[in-house]
Formats: structure tokens, C-alpha cells, sequence
């Protein structure tokens, strides 16, 4: 990652950051404020204060701190001061079991409707994609036993209607998390319909650090055959120092013809370190060359990389006729809206269930670091892609929030529970103890996540 590249993944991960703590923690002050406790302090971030403004008849403070991990609410509280006389009925303390439980619930809950209301305005505007045609299966593989053919259109999985590309993945991911097989709705070249059952039951997904069902599936998404040609050569790369040119054709790598510009990209990303003859046609001659990939690095991937821009060029007739346009109206926007927001929170849950029980890896949680690279790269794309990351991660930090850990919103909420069955609340000492064990299982948490993360970057 080149230092520009690494300051806008740093820029988009403090405003993706900032966003969400704000949405989570304006729940919380929001419900406080309707259900009568006075608000002494909303922070979004840690520490010493970088902006700090008093507004309202309570001159509650406004802050920006200096560590953007996280915010708060301070609420007006006898168990953290002492609290006046006259405003003892405003202290969140006194206030009833439902009422506390609101407010403690509000954050998590504002981070669900936060991801609602951004899948809502993508579907709304409409989301681009790309009709889920098979391009090549490998021999042997789940896909090629279950007779998938490259050509085939996927219409549905497991009975889950799919218009693009990024629907199909999405929905043979969620059945691959539970499921032994996904049934697959195919018309083939022949406009047959067919069901074509792919059994998974030998996969371990959740085992693998990257998932890439595709592969594991053995099938790729259909491309269309473009001429493998140089349209840049950047600076100091493998490329400049082999001699390329942009316009360069490329015929074949150590005797290999090649045939499209997908296959030379693979070929270059699977010989990371090893040099290779290469043949290019430049001005109407044919030349030979030796060129050595370097080893790249990213979220955890190690690949050939040599510092190149291919030409693209996609007939503008099978652009129309492979791309998809997903546009809902108002009630049909917020359908989809509400139920891929839905999809997403069950396939976390699952997927946290798994890792409980020893059936997914830890290599899959991800850290601060591969959340900013991944944050970086979205916001590059664009805005629709960088909605569609922050409501994805939105609904992770609210799910996160509502399990039973002490020091999370869900701790207390289980306190609340206790309260509620036992008629009295939990003692200040089975607190203490509480947060011990949060802050231990936070830090142990945030710690693997942070490692791999390291290792991502290391590998």
C-alpha cells in the first residue's frame, strides 16, 4: 500500500468510524433525553478533548476527542457523583427498569436503523451489477460433480431469487454457513431451467482465513475475452524494469499463449518472485523479455504484482447485455432494505456462533487496520460502495454490542434481565467482577484481532 493509498484508507476509516459512533451513541442520547435523564456529556471518541462545545438548558457538552475508537454518554448518575436535590429525578439510576433498559438498548438499535436507512437509499438510487453467469469450473470440484457449466445463468439459491452477481454470492454464502448443499437455479445455453444441487458438507469455509467460496466452489464469474494489452506501465515497478511499453501486446508467458487479459492477471498474481519469459508484439514485431513479479501484500493475500494498467475493452453490446440495474420503489426499496439488513445480522450471528464453538477459525476476525483498508478501498470505488460498507459494519458493531459481555451494551441489558427475574438489582460487587471480565474478554478479543491484522500485513 503506497502512503497515498494508506492516508485516504486512514481518512475513510476515521469518518466511517466517526459515523457509526456518532449513530450508536446519539441512540443512546436521544432515548435518555425523550425518556427524562439529563445528559452531562456526548462524545464521540476518547481521551482529551480536540472540540468541546455546552448547548441546551442542561449545557450538556458536545466533544470530539483525540482516540476515535469508540464515544460515550455520560448521564446523570448517583452511582458516578453525587446528584442535587432537585434533579434527582432526572439521574438514570432512578429511572425504571424498561426506561434504563431503553436507553441502554438505543445504541445497538440506531446502528440496525442506521444500516436500514442505507441499504434503503442504495436500492432507492439503484445498485449496478452483473448478471451471475459461470464462467470457467475447475475439474475436480463441488461444481463440476454437481454439473455446473460455465454459460449457465444463475436464477436462484436455494429458492433466493438472484438478478446480479452480488446477490448470488451473498446468498450461497448464507446457506454454505448452516447448510450441507446449495441448490442452484440455472438456465443453461439451451434456456433449459434447471436445479443443479452443489454438496458443501467436505467444505470448511469458516476454517480458511480469506474465504473465497468461489474457488472453494471451483467456479468463477463469466468475463468476457479482452485483448491482453498495456495501457500504462507505472514507474519503478517489475514491469518498467523489464522493459514494457504501453501498447505492448502480450502473446505468451514461458510458452503459454495468452488469450485474454484476465488470464495473463492470474498467471502474473500466481508467480509472485519467479522470473518468466515473456513475449509482447510492439509496433508489428514480436519481441522477447524477462520479467519477475514482485510479492505483494494485501489483507492478507500474497500475490505477483509488476505495476501495470491493462486496457479494458468491453464491447458496449455485452455490457448491455451483462450488466443489471437493481432500482426499488419507496415500499419495495425499504422491503429489500429491511430484509438484507435482516440477511446480514443472522449471518453474523451464525458465523459468531461458530467461532463460540470452535467450528470457524479466529484468522477471520479482522482489526482496525484491515477495517481501514477495506473502508479505503470502498471509498475510492465510490459512494454507493462506501454506504454498503458502512451499513455492513453498523450492523456488526450492533450486534457485538448486544452480546452478554460485561462493559457492553448487551452486559447490562442481561443485568436488566436479572433485575427483572430476582425483583432487585445486581449487586455493585457482582459489577465490578462484571467488568473485570469484560475488559479482560474485550482486550483478549481486540487483541487476536489486532495480531491478525499484523499477519495480514506481514504474510
Amino acid at each position: 500500500m503506497d502512503f497515498l493509498n494508506l492516508v485516504y484508507s486512514i481518512l475513510a476509516f476515521i469518518v466511517a468510524i466517526g459515523v457509526l459512533v456518532t449513530v450508536h451513541e446519539f441512540g443512546h442520547f436521544w432515548v435518555a433525553r425523550k425518556l427524562g435523564v439529563k445528559v452531562l456529556r456526548f462524545s464521540v471518541g476518547f481521551g482529551k478533548p480536540l472540540w468541546l462545545k455546552k448547548a441546551g438548558a442542561d449545557e450538556t457538552e458536545y466533544v470530539i476527542a483525540t482516540i476515535p475508537f469508540g464515544g460515550y454518554v455520560k448521564m446523570l448518575d448517583e452511582r458516578e457523583g453525587e446528584v442535587a436535590e432537585h434533579e434527582l429525578e432526572r439521574a438514570f439510576n432512578r429511572k425504571s427498569l424498561w426506561r434504563r433498559f431503553a436507553i441502554v438498548a438505543a445504541g445497538p438499535i440506531f446502528n440496525f436503523l442506521f444500516a436500514i436507512i442505507a441499504y434503503y437509499l442504495i436500492f432507492l438510487v439503484g445498485v449496478n451489477g452483473v448478471k451471475p453467469v459461470i464462467g470457467e469450473i475447475n475439474n475436480p470440484s463441488p461444481a463440476y460433480t454437481a454439473g455446473v457449466q460455465q454459460g449457465d445463468l444463475i436464477l436462484a439459491v436455494n429458492g433466493v431469487e438472484t438478478r446480479s452477481w452480488e446477490r448470488a454470492r451473498f446468498a450461497m454464502l448464507e446457506e454454505s454457513v448452516s447448510a450441507d448443499q446449495i441448490v442452484l437455479r440455472v438456465q443453461d445455453q439451451d434456456l433449459q431451467i434447471l436445479d443443479k444441487m452443489i454438496d458443501i458438507s467436505d467444505l470448511e469455509l469458516l476454517q480458511e482465513e480469506q474465504i473465497d467460496l468461489m474457488r472453494d466452489l471451483g467456479m468463477s464469474t463469466w468475463r468476457p475475452k479482452i485483448a491482453p494489452v498495456i495501457a500504462e506501465v507505472l514507474p519503478d515497478g517489475a514491469a518498467q524494469e523489464a522493459g514494457l511499453n504501453a501498447e505492448d501486446k502480450i502473446l505468451s508467458l514461458d510458452g503459454t499463449a495468452i488469450e485474454s487479459a484476465h488470464q495473463w492477471v492470474t498467471i502474473i498474481r500466481d508467480n509472485a518472485g519467479v522470473e518468466m519469459r515473456l513475449r509482447v508484439l510492439r509496433n508489428g514485431e514480436e519481441l522477447g523479455l524477462k520479467i519477475t513479479p514482485r510479492t505483494r501484500n494485501e489483507a492478507g493475500e500474497t500475490f505477483g504484482y509488476i505495476g501495470v494498467r491493462n486496457r479494458v475493452d468491453i464491447p458496449e453490446s455485452i455490457r448491455r447485455e451483462m450488466m443489471v440495474t437493481e432500482r426499488y420503489g419507496p415500499l419495495e426499496g425499504m422491503a429489500e432494505a429491511l430484509n438484507k439488513t435482516w440477511g446480514m445480522t443472522w449471518l453474523t450471528l451464525r458465523v459468531l456462533g461458530k467461532l463460540v464453538i470452535g467450528e470457524a477459525s479466529v484468522r477471520n476476525l479482522s482489526g482496525p487496520i484491515t477495517i481501514a483498508h477495506y473502508a479505503g478501498i470502498s471509498a475510492r470505488i465510490g459512494l454507493e460502495p462506501f454506504l454498503g460498507f458502512l451499513a455492513i459494519i453498523s450492523i456488526s458493531l450492533g450486534v457485538l454490542n448486544l452480546l452478554p459481555v460485561p462493559m457492553l451494551d448487551g452486559g447490562h441489558l442481561f443485568y436488566y434481565l436479572v433485575e427483572a427475574i430476582k425483583g432487585s438489582p445486581v449487586s455493585e460487587a457482582t459489577e465490578i467482577i462484571g467488568q473485570k471480565i469484560g475488559i479482560l474478554l474485550l482486550f483478549c478479543l481486540m487483541s487476536i484481532a489486532i495480531y491478525n491484522d499484523l499477519l495480514r500485513l506481514v504474510e
